[in-house]
């Protein structure tokens, strides 16, 4: 648990050495704002709620989200200190734990950054501060299953901008997954429990469930199973380029020793 705290808090504070951080915070408290009062339409609707503002979320989280998340893995294996970092005296674990719960704990601080929102509403009417308290709760959720995604793709590639796409590509999946469109492509060539399956996918209407104020078990395993699976397939990850890395840091070892070798008989030579 110690290395796990010591790895969150460090890299909690590297987002703020650099202006990344605050941009991502300001751009996200911008555009929720604007979401919610122009496309949402808060004041045309005539009703004290936060309903146009967390409908937007998935969407936002599709382009704010991988981001935060292109950088955990990938700077590392482009610096090459990610051969440091799986040399310490660590587990797999303790660095992956520490990496992510430093990521979702930074969005979380964007996500309380639109708390003024949630005042705004209660000013203007009687909101139901309950179904409100849980959508910021799945919103959370949400944007930590979208990181985990993230976290495993970052790990797969050296170069950030490929780790952003790809976590773009498979969370836009996940948010399509229970959409109409892509249900009725499937409808007509997929057997029924195939299709539900892929109904079962879509994040959004776990989302959606949660933010009526209901914490179904359903909708909170999915999340945790979500950010499991992503992190554990992380790990697996991780542990393939270990040990490519012990191989190739053994290989180099061997080398020096022959060159070393081959000097000490060229000198007595």
């Amino acid at each position: 648990m110690k290395n796990i705290t010591t790895i969150l808090s460090r890299e909690f504070a590297s987002y703020f050495t650099t202006p990344v951080a605050y941009v991502f915070i300001l751009v996200f408290l911008v555009l929720s704002s604007a979401f919610t009062f122009y496309l949402g339409q808060f004041y045309e609707r005539g009703q004290a709620d936060l309903l146009p503002f967390f409908n937007f979320h998935p969407w936002l989280y599709l382009f704010l989200v991988p981001a935060v998340s292109m950088r955990l893995w990938s700077e590392e294996r482009a610096s090459g200190s990610i051969e440091l970092l799986l040399t310490l005296p660590i587990t797999l674990w303790d660095a992956i734990l520490g990496k992510f719960l430093a990521a979702w704990l930074f969005t979380g601080l964007a996500l309380l950054g639109t708390f003024p929102l949630w005042l705004s509403v209660n000013y203007l009417g009687e909101p139901d501060n309950g179904a409100i308290a849980a959508s910021y709760v799945g919103s959370w959720f949400m944007a930590g299953a979208f990181l985990a995604v993230g976290c495993c793709l970052s790990a797969l590639t050296k170069s950030q901008i490929v780790a952003f796409i790809l976590t773009g590509t498979v969370c836009l999946l996940l948010v399509l997954a229970g959409f109409p469109l892509v249900l009725n492509f499937f409808q007509d060539w997929v057997p029924a429990l195939i299709l539900d399956l892929i109904a079962g996918l879509s994040i959004i209407a776990h989302f959606m469930a949660i933010s009526k104020g209901v914490f179904a078990l359903t909708d909170v395993i999915y999340f945790v199973a979500m950010i499991g699976l992503w992190l554990s397939l992380t790990r697996l990850v991780l542990q393939a380029k270990s040990a490519a890395y012990r191989g190739g840091y053994e290989r180099k070892v061997k080398t020096v020793v022959r060159r070393g070798r081959r000097g000490v008989g060229l000198c007595r030579g």
